[in-house]
């Protein structure tokens, strides 16, 4: 099928209600022209000559999305290679699908597949994780005490959850007495733990409110996260869910954030979804501190400025506040603050805020010339999504090869982003960005409105692409 016509197809269906899947692989296809037209706008064309002869030890840190897809990439690219990967995790879970599994629309073992199936045989896998890194000898030193030494490597360690800075829970409470995170997941398992319990807080939820109304509060924290959307997806999502029913609660999200997205356009958008609820009150600059688990009190910290009269000089100026708000609830949705792992944040390898220390455009560490980053873990303006590390991977081994051959690095990531936002069941308002702002794969299609087409693009589509193209490093 001709480009022209595929777009043409897209375009008519874009504000069409819900297609069968059938229909949905017919329009959204499994072919390389709609591989390319959906999921490869905004990262510039690319095409792999003859494997090369370069020399030198790669090891890769991490068994993600990132991780995986790049492995791919340079163990196809280079004749003869000398890779390494240190990660635990014997099954691949398509994060992408825990939201889904939240809604109730994807089962846990629907996002599970072996990571055998994606590191080759060539490869020297370590089931293990760094526990130490040390950049100046050009080694790290394993959970188990072995020493792993490299010439070059690729940081993608990914992302940790931090329940413990959320005085008063524990991991374990997820899933109990109102409690759920679709974030909790065992990645090194390969489990979904929080997208399951989410799905039966749902039905909790539901069922409480056929007798009540009950107060659900959701949160987001002031640090960056891994999808930055989802958060909202969950508040949407469960208040459509009840909203099918003929039910409705009272809905509070608390973000530490100042808006509900930092794109304009999408920020009204999002402003209006929340009007087609029956009552959706966002409290901006609230981050979650504390919870009483057995009491059901969630303590937020409200971050602000506000003018005042300087006593001395009589002189008007900004002073910051951080006043406690303790809020009782029902049921709540946590989103904690999230981080590098520890080894990480104890290296060299970190910046000021404890992030890889990355240029944004080359993803090179700053100081340790033979490092790159990619994914969650990298220090850069925005990119915490598995389509930010798809863009990524091309541009991590185009100029960790240019590195190997002691040439210019001439690749640079855009920065792009996208960010699925699931406003009810049925659609998807899919905000793509980079560095200099929207960035829509289809440009002739409003970006910023909801629409069925992505829905079924991400329902049906996402899954089989990402298991069959992006982590064999494809596209």
């Amino acid at each position: 099928m001709k480009t022209e016509k595929l777009l043409e197809l897209f375009k008519a269906s874009a504000d069409k209600g819900p297609i069968s899947r059938r229909e949905a692989i017919r329009l959204l296809g499994i072919s390389p022209i709609a591989a390319s037209v959906i999921a490869s706008a905004g990262s510039g064309s690319y095409t792999e000559a003859e494997a090369i002869d370069v020399k030198g030890k790669i090891l890769i840190v991490g068994g993600g999305s990132g991780a995986i897809m790049t492995l791919a990439r340079l163990n196809r690219k280079i004749s003869n290679p000398d890779i390494t990967v240190i990660a635990p995790n014997e099954t691949h879970l398509y994060q992408p699908g825990q939201v889904f599994v939240a809604a109730g629309l994807m089962k846990q073992e629907d996002l599970q597949k072996p990571n055998s199936d994606f590191i080759a045989k060539n490869v020297n896998w370590i089931k293990d994780e760094v526990k130490s890194f040390d950049p100046d000898n050009n080694v790290v030193v394993t959970r188990c005490g072995q020493t792993v030494g490299y010439d070059y490597m690729i940081v993608a360690t990914g992302v940790v959850n931090r329940f413990d800075k959320i005085a008063g829970l524990k991991e374990e409470d997820i899933g109990t007495n109102g409690i759920t995170s679709v974030y909790l997941s065992d990645l090194e398992k390969g489990t979904a733990r929080g997208a399951t319990a989410t799905w039966d807080w749902y039905n909790d939820l539901k069922k409480a409110a056929k007798t009540k109304r009950p107060t659900v509060l959701y949160t987001q924290p002031d640090t960056p996260i891994k999808c930055g959307g989802a958060p909202q997806k969950m508040l949407y999502l469960s208040a459509d869910y009840l909203k099918q029913d003929g039910l409705s609660a009272d809905y509070y999200f608390y973000t530490g954030l100042k808006k509900l997205f930092h794109l304009p356009k999408v920020d009204e958008e999002l402003t209006k979804v929340q009007k087609q609820y029956d009552k959706i009150e966002t409290k901006f600059s609230h981050f979650l501190r504390a919870i009483d688990v057995k009491a059901k009190k969630a303590t937020f910290v409200h971050a602000y400025e506000k003018e005042v009269i300087d006593e001395d000089f009589g002189e008007k100026m900004m002073q910051s506040f951080a006043d406690e708000v303790v809020v009782k609830y029902d049921f709540i949705h946590v989103v904690p603050p999230m981080s590098p792992p520890e080894a990480l944040e104890k290296s060299k390898l970190v910046n000021g805020e404890g992030w890889l220390d990355v240029d944004k455009y080359t993803l090179q560490h700053n100081k340790y010339k033979n490092i790159f980053g990619i994914g969650d873990v990298c220090g850069i303006p925005m990119g915490k999504t598995g389509g930010t590390a798809r863009h990524q991977s091309p541009i991590v081994m185009d100029n960790l090869l240019a590195v190997m051959q002691n040439k210019e690095l001439k690749e640079k990531f855009d920065g792009y982003t996208v960010c699925p936002l699931k406003t009810q069941y049925g659609k998807i308002l899919m905000a793509e960005f980079n560095y200099e702002g929207p960035k829509p794969t289809i440009p002739f299609i409003e970006y910023y409105k909801p629409r069925w087409m992505w829905w079924e693009f991400d329902r049906y589509m996402l899954e089989p692409m990402y298991w069959h193209l992006m982590l064999r490093g494809l596209f």
